[in-house]
């Protein structure tokens, strides 16, 4: 009886924590200029203001506010309302060619440069990411080249 009762402890415990890895990362993109904070208030310590399009990773969701964190890592408070549900991805490499199909021998489209935001416009197949440039080009971006995924 004793080994049976630990037994279901020992896996209701395995199943609450998978439960917990198999939550979804939610990314989220600053919708205007907004403030970034070192807690959930507007009186406290202004860190920085992120651009219009910056894609953040949430951390926690509270009423108003909603703690993020960036492409360095940074954790910070943001208004909930200076956010959207729009996705964006910021480039990490120095230099990506974004191509016209998710593989490296097809022709490029255009060229990004080191903390360049793109729209995310679908996942691909295969370590690719289709992106949209403000502008107006659509192509595929290796993964390994952005962050936001």
């Amino acid at each position: 009886m004793r080994a049976a009762r630990s037994l279901r402890i020992v896996c209701a415990f395995t199943l609450a924590s998978l439960a917990g890895l198999a939550q979804a990362i939610e990314f989220r993109s600053v919708a205007a200029p907004a403030v970034l904070y070192d807690t959930p208030s507007d009186k406290g310590k202004r860190l920085r203001i992120a651009a219009p399009g910056t894609p953040v990773e949430v951390v926690v969701t509270l009423d108003k506010w909603i703690k993020v964190r960036d492409a360095s890592g940074s954790i910070t408070w943001i208004a909930h309302d200076a956010l959207s549900a729009k996705r964006t991805l910021l480039v990490t490499a120095d230099r990506a060619v974004v191509r016209t199909q998710p593989d490296e021998a097809s022709p490029a489209v255009f060229e990004v440069v080191k903390n360049v935001v793109l729209e995310f416009a679908a996942p691909a197949a295969d370590g690719w990411v289709q992106v949209r440039h403000a502008e107006g080009g659509t192509g595929y971006l290796r993964i390994g080249e952005v962050w936001g995924l």
